[in-house]
């Protein structure tokens, strides 16, 4: 048996030896291949969930396979040598999880499986835990680190990983010191050192329960992806709408800014008149996005406002910067996933009548097409030397939702205090920006 390494290429401590050899067996790797030929297309890691060879990895792991059966074919391989064939038998796209299954099982009879930690039982914050994998494809390897309870402000539930994960990592497992699961390698950031991520090891549970019995897979799963985009949608548009606005904090204008309960928000601005134009943006985006393919990642929502005061500009030097900023927005993606967007404007009245310029698009997915991207572009209308721009995106979204978000938006808009310009309510979000 080799020695354990990391992916660092420092020594382990003694528990992530024994962790390393225990586990040895019952950890793989998984290759996607194309079928004429041998070329790898991904490449991440398994391990066993049960003792007639179920295997849990990532989804963005077989996702070629997936989306493409016709084309290409799994395999795996253990750190003994023995390799063979695999079959998909389910998938969490939402969680990033994929069930499979050796075509031929005898290979991996007797190596055991891999125990799952007590649903609700979670390590203590702090607590050493051990990541195992395939890192670089540069060969086996165990990582020690912190378990640091869910990270804050996901919307999907998601395990912080104070130690390194590296590409290949995905889809092995994450053990305490007693060699349970406590999650699954997913990902790591790399604007940062020692902050990686893990599926929560509930979720590889609940899916090894529902698709350890199904039926292979051999046809593309874009209508098991679009059901399960639908679900998680329809969850997060509800909770998106039922959180109020906060506060911009700007004198003039009520500015919808999302709680960031599942959103992050991030501001920035000119420091002193830029040119004679005092310029703030605020950006809040959600840290939880759904892999599709390696070109696509939706289910998610975001806003952003600026806001403009021209005042030592004058009227006209301000409309001018003020509507080229407005022309500017690029709505819609040019891709092989999408159709090209449908945009309608009107001028409609926010809230307490404040008089915005709105533009509703809608771009639909070529293989999910209950599913689409909205985009909602505004501009107050009320001051000639002032104002503010907002803009609010959402993907993957069903068409009511898509309305639903809309609406919500713009009534979001209005005056702090009321005007003597106060008009009558908001009209609904326009119908004709549609399929």
């Amino acid at each position: 048996m080799s020695e354990p390494a990391t992916s660092t290429g420092a020594a382990v401590s003694g528990t992530g030896q024994r962790i390393y050899a225990d586990m040895q067996p019952r950890l793989l790797q998984v290759r996607t291949l194309l079928k004429t030929q041998d070329s790898q297309s991904s490449v991440g890691s398994a391990f066993l969930v049960t003792p007639e060879g179920h295997l849990i990895t990532n989804y963005h792991v077989v996702s070629s396979y997936a989306l493409a059966p016709q084309r290409h074919r799994l395999v795996y391989a253990t750190v003994d040598g023995q390799q063979g064939a695999l079959e998909l038998l389910a998938f969490d796209v939402l969680h990033d999880l994929a069930l499979l299954r050796p075509v031929d099982p005898a290979p991996l009879r007797g190596r055991g499986a891999v125990p799952f930690r007590a649903v609700g039982s979670e390590p203590e914050r702090g607590a050493r835990i051990f990541s195992l994998g395939n890192p670089l494809d540069v060969g086996f390897a165990v990582t020690e680190g912190a378990y640091n309870g869910l990270a804050e402000r996901h919307y999907l539930p998601t395990l912080f990983f104070g130690g390194s994960l590296s590409a290949g990592m995905s889809g092995g497992p994450a053990l305490d010191d007693q060699g349970r699961l406590v999650g699954v390698n997913v990902a790591a950031r790399r604007d940062g050192e020692q902050v990686s991520f893990l599926v929560p090891a509930a979720l590889a549970q609940a899916l090894l329960a529902r698709g350890r019995n199904a039926a292979p897979i051999t046809q593309p799963v874009h209508g098991e992806i679009e059901r399960q985009l639908l679900a998680h949608q329809a969850g997060l548009v509800d909770q998106f709408i039922a959180q109020p606005w906060r506060p911009a904090g700007h004198p003039r204008y009520r500015i919808p800014v999302p709680m960031e309960t599942f959103s992050r928000c991030w501001g920035s601005g000119s420091n002193a008149a830029t040119r004679g134009l005092v310029f703030e943006r605020s950006d809040c985006a959600m840290d939880s996005a759904v892999f599709i393919d390696d070109r696509l990642r939706t289910g998610t929502i975001t806003v952003r406002h600026e806001t403009y005061d021209g005042s030592k500009l004058g009227a006209l030097r301000f409309q001018q910067r003020y509507n080229d900023s407005f022309r500017n927005e690029v709505v819609g993606r040019r891709d092989s996933h999408r159709v090209a967007s449908q945009c309608t404007e009107h001028t409609v009245q926010a809230g307490s009548g404040l008089p915005l310029r709105a533009v509703v698009c809608l771009q639909a997915y070529k293989k999910l097409p209950q599913l689409f991207d909205l985009s909602v572009l505004t501009a107050s209308l009320d001051r000639s030397d002032q104002g503010v721009q907002g803009r609010l995106d959402a993907s993957a979204v069903s068409f009511d939702n898509a309305q639903r978000l809309a609406r919500h938006y713009l009534e979001g808009f209005g005056w702090t205090t009321p005007s003597p310009l106060t008009a009558p309510q908001a009209p609904a979000a326009p119908k004709s920006a549609s399929r």
